[in-house]
C-alpha cells in the first residue's frame, strides 16, 4: 500500500510543481500587461492630446457650415424680391388700364409683399432695395389713382338739373361698371396705404371729392344764377308773391343731386367713410349755395318790408331739404343750416322791423281824410297778415326760437344792422304751438296799427265823430281781410276781443258828436210846487205843456229848435262821412239807440208846446225814427 500511496503523493506534488510553474508565468505575465498597460495609457493620453483639438475644429466647422447654409438660403429669399422687382416695374409702370386692372392690382400685391418680407430681414443692406420697391409702389398708386380719377371723371360731366326736376326723373349715377372698377381701385389703394393724420380723407377719397364736388358744383351753377336774377325788383314797391323765386327749384337741385351722390359713394367706399367722403364732395357746392343765400339775404334786407316773405320761404325750402338729406343720408344738416342763417336771422328781425314800420309810417301821415275814409297802411298791414300765412310753418318755426311775444323785445335787430337779437326767456320753446303764436303775433299787429291810427287821429281829425268814423272805417278793413282769409280759422280767437274792444271805443267817440242833440232832450227842471207830470204811457201833451209857465214854455220851445238844428247838422255831418257798409249800419244803430227813445219821450211829453205848426217841433216820433233807420 506504501509504495501504491507514495506513487500517489509524487504525483500530486509533481502537479504542485506544474501549478506553481504556471502560477509563476502568470505573474510575469501580469507584470508585463501592467507595463503594457502602462504604456497604453501614456500612449492613449498623447493621441486625446492630439486628436481632441481635430475633433472640436471639426465640430465648430459642421456648425459654421450649417450656418453657411443658412445663411445662403437667407441670401436667396433675400434676393427672391430683388429677382422680382424687374419683372414687376414693367407692369406698374405701364397704366393699369393697358396690362388690365386685375394684373395690375395682382402685381402691386405682389410687390407689397415683398416688401414687406425685404423690410422682415432688418439688413442694412437691403435699404435700397426697400426705397426702390417704395418707389415702385408709389409709381403703382399714382397710376391707379390716376385711371381712378379718369373714371371718376368720365361719368362727371355737367349736367342740367332743371331737366330732371321738369321731368321728375332720377339724377345720373355711375354704371354698374364704373363703380366695380372704382370699388375695387378704392379698395386696393386702401389696403397698404396708411390713413392721413386727423381723420382725412384717404387719397382716393381726395380724389373723388374733387371731381364730383366740381361736377356738382357746375352742374347747380345755373340754378344759383336764377335765384339771384328773379330777386331783382322791376318796382321797388312790389311785394314778394311765393314761389316767384328761382330758391324752390335750386333747393330741388341740391336735394337731388346730393343723394344721388350719396347712392354712388355707398357703392364704391366703405361705410365709415360715406359721411366723410359726401360732405368732401358736397362742400364746394354748398359753399356756392351759401354765398347765394347770402346774396339773397343782402336783397330782402335792402327790401324788407316787401320781400320778407322771400326770407320766409326760404327758411320753408331749406329747412326742408335739410331735413330730407339728413332723413335719406344722414347728414350735410348743419351745413345747410350754416348756410341758412343769416337769411333765417333775418326773417326773425322782420317780424319786429314790420312793426315798427307800422308804427313808423302811421306817425308819418301829415293828413288823414276829412270823411273818415281808411288809410292804405290798414290794407297794407292786413295784407302782410293774410300774406304770411302762406308761410306758417317757417313763420313758427322762427316765432318758436323768439318765444311769445320775442318780436317786441327791443334787442331786436334792424335791417341795416346785426341780423342777431338777444333770446328772451320763453325763446327756444320747441313745444309752443305755432298757429297760437302766430295769432298773437297777428293781434300785437292789429293792436299796434290801430292804437297808432287811434292816437295819430286825435292829433289830426278835429271832432270826435270824425276820429270815430276813422277808427271804425279801419276797424272795418281789418275784420273783412280776415274773414276773407285764413286769418279767420288763425287769429279770430286771439284779435276779435281786441277789434271788439277798438270797435266799442270808435263806437263812443262818434256818438259824443250826438249828445249835443241829445243833451236838449232831457227833461226840464221843475221849480213849482205842482206835482211833476206822468213820464209814462198815456202822456198828455197838452196838460203837460198848459201847466208850464211861459219860461218853462220858452225853454222847451228853445230846446226843441236847438235839437232841430244839432240834429239837422249831425245828421248831414254823418251823411257827409264815408263810411264802409258794416260802419254805417254798426253807427246808425248806435246813434238811433241814443236818440230815438229820448226824443219820443221828448215828444211825447212836450209836442204841444208848438200847437201843430211844425215852428219848433219840425219832426214827429215817426220822421225822427225814420231818418235814424236811414243813417
Amino acid at each position: 500500500m506504501a509504495p501504491a500511496r507514495h506513487a500517489a503523493y509524487a504525483e500530486e506534488s509533481a502537479e504542485v510543481e506544474v501549478l506553481y510553474a504556471n502560477l509563476e508565468k502568470m505573474k510575469s505575465l501580469s507584470k508585463k500587461i501592467q507595463g503594457s498597460m502602462g504604456r497604453l495609457d501614456v500612449s492613449g493620453k498623447v493621441v486625446q492630446d492630439a486628436i481632441g483639438p481635430i475633433y472640436g475644429n471639426t465640430q465648430r466647422l459642421q456648425t459654421t457650415n450649417s450656418n453657411i447654409d443658412r445663411i445662403m438660403d437667407a441670401i436667396d429669399k433675400a434676393r427672391q424680391p430683388l429677382d422680382m422687382r424687374n419683372r414687376e416695374e414693367q407692369v406698374l409702370r405701364e397704366r393699369p388700364d393697358r396690362v388690365g386692372l386685375s394684373q395690375y392690382i395682382a402685381s402691386m400685391d405682389r410687390t407689397n409683399r415683398a416688401l414687406k418680407d425685404l423690410k422682415a430681414t432688418n439688413m442694412k443692406s437691403n435699404q435700397k432695395a426697400v426705397a426702390d420697391l417704395n418707389g415702385l409702389l408709389e409709381v403703382g398708386t399714382r397710376n391707379l389713382e390716376q385711371v381712378f380719377r379718369d373714371v371718376v371723371r368720365q361719368d362727371s360731366q355737367p349736367i342740367e338739373p332743371l331737366q330732371q326736376i321738369m321731368r321728375g326723373a332720377e339724377f345720373p349715377r355711375f354704371s354698374s361698371k364704373s363703380s366695380a372698377e372704382l370699388r375695387t381701385m378704392n379698395a386696393q389703394m386702401s389696403s397698404f396705404q396708411s390713413p392721413a393724420a386727423g381723420g382725412t380723407l384717404s387719397p382716393s377719397a381726395k380724389v373723388y371729392a374733387q371731381e364730383r364736388g366740381q361736377y356738382i358744383q357746375l352742374s347747380l351753377q345755373n340754378l344759383s344764377a336764377a335765384s339771384l336774377s328773379t330777386a331783382r325788383k322791376v318796382n321797388a314797391e312790389a311785394v314778394y308773391k311765393p314761389g316767384s323765386n328761382g330758391i324752390g327749384t335750386y333747393c330741388s337741385g341740391i336735394q337731388g343731386m346730393f343723394i344721388a351722390e350719396y347712392a354712388c359713394i355707398c357703392e364704391i367706399f366703405q361705410r365709415e367713410e360715406w359721411n366723410p367722403v359726401l360732405a368732401a364732395t358736397c362742400q364746394p357746392a354748398l359753399a356756392a349755395f351759401g354765398s347765394t343765400l347770402r346774396d339773397l339775404d343782402g336783397h330782402i334786407r335792402t327790401n324788407l318790408i316787401t320781400d320778407c316773405y322771400l326770407a320766409y320761404e326760404i327758411v320753408d325750402l331749406v329747412s326742408n331739404t335739410s331735413f330730407q338729406l339728413e332723413e335719406k343720408t344722414g347728414g350735410l344738416k348743419q351745413q345747410i343750416s350754416d348756410a341758412l342763417k343769416p337769411v333765417r336771422e333775418t326773417a326773425k328781425a322782420s317780424l319786429s322791423i314790420l312793426l315798427n314800420d307800422t308804427r313808423t309810417k302811421i306817425q308819418q301821415l301829415m293828413a288823414l281824410p276829412s270823411d273818415g275814409s281808411p288809410v292804405g297802411i290798414t290794407t297794407d298791414v292786413m295784407q302782410r297778415l293774410q300774406l304770411m300765412t302762406a308761410f306758417l310753418p317757417p313763420i313758427s318755426s322762427i316765432m318758436r326760437s323768439l318765444g311769445d311775444g320775442g318780436w317786441t323785445s327791443s334787442s331786436s335787430s334792424t335791417a341795416g344792422g346785426s341780423t342777431s337779437s338777444l333770446p328772451t326767456t320763453k325763446s327756444f320753446d320747441v313745444g309752443a304751438d305755432g298757429a297760437q303764436l302766430f295769432a298773437h303775433y297777428s293781434a300785437d299787429t292789429i293792436e299796434t296799427l290801430l292804437s297808432n291810427l287811434d292816437t295819430r287821429s286825435r292829433a289830426l281829425l278835429k271832432s270826435k265823430a270824425a276820429q270815430g268814423v276813422f277808427l271804425a272805417n279801419n276797424i272795418c278793413v281789418a275784420e273783412r281781410a280776415i274773414r276773407a282769409s285764413d286769418l279767420a280759422t288763425l287769429i279770430s280767437a286771439s284779435a276779435q276781443p281786441k277789434l271788439d274792444a277798438w270797435k266799442k271805443k270808435a263806437q263812443s267817440a262818434y256818438t259824443d258828436g250826438w249828445k249835443e242833440a241829445a243833451d236838449h232832450l232831457l227833461d226840464v227842471q221843475y221849480i213849482s210846487k205842482a206835482p211833476r207830470p206822468p213820464s209814462t204811457g198815456g202822456v198828455d201833451s197838452a196838460a203837460i205843456v198848459k201847466a208850464l209857465s211861459s219860461a218853462d214854455k220858452k225853454g222847451i220851445q228853445e230846446k226843441f229848435k236847438s235839437f232841430n238844428a244839432c240834429f239837422d247838422d249831425s245828421v248831414a255831418r254823418h251823411r257827409a262821412f264815408r263810411m264802409e257798409g258794416e260802419v254805417r249800419r254798426d253807427l246808425g244803430r248806435a246813434v238811433q239807440f241814443l236818440l230815438e227813445r229820448l226824443y219820443s219821450r221828448f215828444w211825447d211829453r212836450y209836442h204841444e208846446v208848438d200847437k201843430g205848426r211844425g215852428k219848433y217841433v219840425k219832426y214827429d216820433k215817426q220822421q225822427i225814427s225814420g231818418i235814424l233807420a236811414g243813417l
